[in-house]
């Protein structure tokens, strides 16, 4: 029965995988522009944090908030979406529901997208911030415990 399963849960004509494959990618996109915002925000306060990158602009390495708060919402993305992605792929293969798997891979997606929002963009006050990023880790929560009691069994 598990191999079955598994041979199922990793086919690429699997719509589940499917649609895992599509929000994975968004939010690996979404992680690299990440990186290309931060460096927007360096050249657009003209912040840098290393000495050899002043050379240019002649300024001192210096810190912003605007630019503090990109890099740090990227760190948050780096400490979270990579679980995510390893979780949300073996709870695949629990033969989950088609819609509980789709709603809680599209909802992960969209509370990493709010929180990169209310953090790094539009800096909405607390607790945006916390319930954006509560709700990808009790999605991240829920289908670790979900892998858990399956494989058990």
């Amino acid at each position: 029965m598990a191999q079955a399963v598994v041979t199922e849960g990793i086919s690429l004509n699997n719509p589940l995988f499917r649609i895992y494959a599509f929000y994975c990618a968004v939010l690996v996109l979404k992680m690299m522009f990440m990186s290309v915002f931060t460096g927007m925000k360096r050249f657009q306060t003209k912040t840098f944090a290393n000495p050899e990158d002043t050379i240019l602009h002649k300024v001192k390495v210096t810190h912003t908030d605007a630019v503090e708060r990109v890099r740090r919402a990227h760190l948050n993305d780096v400490e979270n979406i990579p679980i995510f992605l390893i979780t949300s792929l073996v709870y695949i293969l629990t033969n989950p529901s088609y819609f509980l798997a789709t709603t809680l891979i599209r909802a992960y997606t969209l509370a990493r997208i709010t929180h990169t929002a209310v953090y790094a963009v539009v800096v909405v006050p607390q607790p945006a911030r916390a319930l954006a990023w509560l709700a990808g880790f009790a999605i991240t929560g829920y289908m670790a415990v979900q892998n858990l009691l399956y494989f058990l069994s």
